[in-house]
């Protein structure tokens, strides 16, 4: 019960944040994708399933609020938390090295399914969009989530960022 309202108020919280400080953090109006960042980092530090039960709940509240095309957010979300669980139990250590090219690729993927999903754009806006959007948008996510997780295992003490003895 106590991590199903933590997570509730961590959904809950990060549309106000994404809408209201978001923009004043942005870098030639590029924004990181924090709902990618926290699905990431929940999948990493809970497991695979919190890492989608989260990444869904985001994304299906980040669509509600947004004017894309529904179900987008929902599933890039939510496969970036099952994404980033299942790296995270392959991986002998999570650093932040290894979650920032994770993030990479996570970002990048999702950034390139929502712009080959616009259906009016030329070829050469998508390619406008992939070099200006798309790609500083991805190393925009990775130092963010890279950061965060740094952050957290320097203040906190959680099992899954050390070495665990495999063979006792």
């Amino acid at each position: 019960m106590k991590k199903f309202l933590g997570y509730t108020g961590l959904v809950m919280l990060l549309v106000p944040v994404q809408t209201t400080l978001l923009p004043h953090v942005a870098i030639w109006d590029i924004k990181p994708d924090l709902g990618l960042v926290v699905a990431a980092l929940v999948g990493v530090l809970a497991g695979e399933l919190h890492g989608l039960i989260v990444g869904l709940a985001i994304g299906w509240i980040l669509n509600l609020y947004s004017a894309g095309d529904l179900w987008l957010n929902l599933v890039t979300t939510g496969g970036a938390g099952l994404f980033a669980g299942l790296l995270a139990r392959q991986v002998a250590e999570i650093t932040p090295t290894i979650l920032a090219v994770g993030l990479l690729f996570l970002s990048l993927a999702g950034g390139l399914v929502a712009v080959l999903n616009m259906k009016s754009a030329t070829m050469a806006d998508t390619w406008w969009m992939i070099q200006f959007v798309v790609v500083p948008q991805a190393f925009f996510d990775t130092a963010v989530g890279a950061g965060l997780l740094w952050f957290l295992e320097q203040r906190f003490a959680v099992p899954r960022f050390g070495m665990l003895d495999r063979y006792s």
